[in-house]
């Protein structure tokens, strides 16, 4: 969808383990700096729209998520919509809100994404990610699963996948050892993602892990699900994004002379795949974004993409087109999309070590580009950045994601 939609305040919290706070104030405090960024309170909101994937399963609250945290920052009466969508579930609820401002329905919308997966029975954490299948198929899902790794590590059992960890990760796993398969990437090219990710995480004060590594780090940390070590996986966490977006009426009169606009943000779910039938839900999303926003691949200044693992970050760049299909491994070993060069990828940190608590990521992807168009991120800044990308996935159906987000943002 093309949007007409500006940015007039950003705000999130730092990323990690917050077993102290609830989610009223984690989500309250990312609130608070949106509004604080914007020169608003909450008196201004005309209308929020909050993401959230999995509340329900870790903190038991299951309805009115929104209106909760909403309240505890003071903010009432509004209209408040609840969104869910996995781990896409913030960037839904922004692009609902960038839609309505775009139709003229409101001129100050807020868009927040809120979790907290943290928690002292981490089957609890680990259950949330198991609900982003589709649970009626979770026992053919789990043998295929197992099966993989069983052929992967010769003498695994293959358990452990939803028990001592995201069973995501083993779905990562499965692609990634295909993608070797089928096009020679190796895994020091998967480890030098985790890598990069590390270098640009070391920089960002809001990153959960801040420890800069090296390709022998990562290749030499516990292995999770082969060929996965454990830096080539997103942690749990808690955290919240936010957003404020207006209208241009209203950006002129808060005086935003060259704000950072929402250009084009585009949604869809994956589908069932003919027979011989190449491309899914990031491709058709991205050839979406790029045709309304009026940009393609080599305009991009900056992007923050849904890196759940080191090969979901490789595979991406063949998605959003920056290199040919098979040709990802190519792309990091040149040091591409690293500071510095001509297509940084997750100046954040990525999911890898900015961290991912997942109904706050996609709007968490959107505050990294802001800051980064309007010049704001210090020692990771992407030198004269004009157009950002955020690529956003939710869930899993067959082999693709559930739901896909793809934002395109200028200044």
């Amino acid at each position: 969808m093309k949007m007409n939609a500006v940015v007039a305040g950003v705000g999130m919290t730092r990323f990690g383990k917050h077993l102290e706070s609830g989610l009223k104030a984690i989500g309250a405090e990312a609130v608070e700096a949106a509004l604080k960024d914007a020169g608003m309170t909450g008196a201004d909101i005309e209308a929020a729209y909050v993401g959230n994937a999995a509340a329900g399963l870790v903190t038991g609250q299951e309805c009115i998520r929104g209106q909760v945290v909403l309240r505890s920052a003071g903010i009432g009466k509004i209209p408040v919509i609840n969104v869910e969508n996995a781990c896409a579930s913030a960037s839904t609820a922004l692009h609902q809100a960038a839609a309505m401002v775009t139709a003229g329905l409101y001129d100050v919308v807020l868009a927040l994404g809120v979790e907290k997966l943290y928690h002292e029975d981490k089957r609890k954490s680990f259950a949330a990610f198991s609900g982003a299948v589709d649970v009626e198929a979770m026992a053919e899902i789990m043998a295929r699963l197992k099966e993989g790794a069983k052929e992967a590590s010769p003498g695994s059992s293959g358990e452990g996948a939803g028990e001592n960890r995201s069973m995501f990760m083993d779905i990562y796993a499965a692609a990634a050892r295909n993608h070797m398969k089928h096009y020679g990437t190796t895994v020091n090219q998967f480890a030098g993602v985790a890598a990069k990710n590390s270098f640009h995480g070391s920089m960002n004060p809001r990153a959960q892990f801040r420890e800069a590594l090296s390709v022998e780090d990562v290749l030499n940390s516990p292995m999770i699900a082969a060929p996965l070590t454990r830096p080539m996986c997103s942690p749990i966490g808690d955290g919240a994004a936010a957003v404020v977006v207006v209208s241009e009426r209203k950006a002129r009169s808060l005086g935003l002379v060259t704000p950072v606009r929402i250009s084009s943000m585009v949604l869809h779910s994956g589908w069932d795949h003919a027979p011989g039938e190449e491309g899914g839900a990031a491709e058709l999303c991205a050839r979406e974004a790029y045709a309304e926003a009026g940009v393609g691949p080599k305009d991009l200044s900056v992007i923050e993409l849904h890196d759940a693992s080191a090969p979901a970050e490789l595979m991406a760049y063949e998605s959003l087109g920056l290199c040919g299909k098979g040709e990802g491994g190519r792309l990091i070993d040149s040091g591409a999309t690293r500071l510095g060069g001509p297509i940084p990828v997750n100046t954040s940190g990525g999911l890898l070590r900015k961290g991912h608590p997942v109904g706050a990521t996609g709007i968490a992807q959107v505050v990294e580009l802001t800051e980064q168009l309007r010049g704001d991120s210090g020692a990771r800044q992407v030198k004269g950045a004009k157009v950002g990308l955020a690529h956003n996935g939710g869930g899993s159906i067959g082999s693709d994601a559930a739901a896909m987000c793809i934002s395109v943002l200028v200044r």
